[in-house]
């Protein structure tokens, strides 16, 4: 980063986090912090309103803000696409606001930009496919728990979890301390300490209903930081199965949450799955027909000939 751009970028710092230490800056931008005492004294020469105090860092003087920023195509259509996506993936609060905001990128940008940024735009698309998509029910999931999150008010609502057994699903009430949302697989889950549980648990978005959010508040931790938060991974049981040539890319291609390793072999292609319980692959595994075998565990691959006795008996 050459000092021009260096120096634009520490005012944009300042005017995001308000104060900053000289120390913080270098570390920022990996330069020495004698730099850093350079380009804030450049900054002051040049009529920017930088003000120091030892001890505590530097900051804008206030009421000081710096006039609109250009943007590159890349950056606009990277923006663009960021759009793009929370229009798909959000609630309708954030939609509408997803359009105003569109509105004034491509307002801000100069004519010549403008028209290369919609015509590199208009060459990619974000598809939402199948049950991927963020249905009606979670975009109103969305929105109470984005409000709930950030006024650290509790939420009540009915989960319904699909588990082994007779009937295959089990519903329960449930009132929690929503900590966080996160996107991840295609679906939207509710990171949240749960009162029934008295720990912190993942709840799908698509799983609930009859949401509301509750009077009660509640203190989040503060050493709980949702972008380096890391779920205990129990998933401890390993499925491994032995897939033809004509299917193996299909399956390669399809993400499997649970899938660890894929190994080509001469005889075809060895996937390595993790899961909490194999039930959790089974649908998956009968999805893919006369082309996967199991070979272990054997209790796993007996249950898998059960099932497909049960449908042949239905046929």
């Amino acid at each position: 980063m050459n000092k021009t751009d260096r120096m634009l970028a520490i005012v944009l710092e300042l005017q995001r986090k308000k104060q900053m230490r000289a120390e913080d800056l270098a570390a920022v931008f990996e330069t020495s912090v004698r730099t850093i005492y350079r380009d804030i004294q450049a900054l002051s020469e040049g009529g920017v309103p930088v003000v120091g105090a030892p001890g505590i860092g530097y900051s804008l003087m206030e009421g000081y803000f710096l006039p609109p920023v250009s943007l590159t195509v890349e950056e606009a259509v990277t923006l663009l696409i960021g759009a793009d996506f929370v229009e798909q993936r959000f609630d309708a609060s954030y939609g509408r606001k997803v359009q105003s905001a569109r509105g004034k990128i491509e307002a801000v940008l100069p004519d010549g930009v403008r028209s290369e940024v919609s015509r590199v735009h208009s060459s990619i698309r974000l598809l939402a496919l199948g049950d991927t998509f963020t249905d009606s029910n979670e975009k109103k999931c969305l929105e109470v728990l984005r409000t709930a999150v950030l006024e650290e008010r509790k939420v009540k609502f009915d989960y319904s979890k699909k588990i082994p057994g007779d009937d295959g699903r089990r519903d329960s009430v449930r009132t929690a301390a929503p900590y966080g949302l996160v996107f991840t697989h295609g679906a939207w889950l509710l990171i949240a300490k749960c009162d029934l549980r008295q720990d912190l648990r993942h709840f799908r978005l698509s799983r609930m209903s009859g949401l509301t959010m509750l009077d009660e508040t509640f203190q989040r931790p503060a050493d709980f930081v949702l972008h380096r938060y890391q779920p205990l991974d129990d998933r401890n049981t390993i499925i491994r199965v032995l897939a033809d040539a004509g299917i193996a890319d299909k399956l390669k291609e399809s993400n499997n949450f649970f899938m660890e390793d894929a190994e080509d072999r001469p005889e075809g292609c060895l996937f390595t799955f993790r899961v909490r319980r194999p039930e959790e692959l089974l649908p998956s595994i009968l999805s893919w027909g006369a082309g996967v075998v199991v070979l272990e565990p054997v209790s796993f691959r007996n249950r898998v000939r059960e099932e497909v006795e049960k449908m042949l008996k239905r046929y």
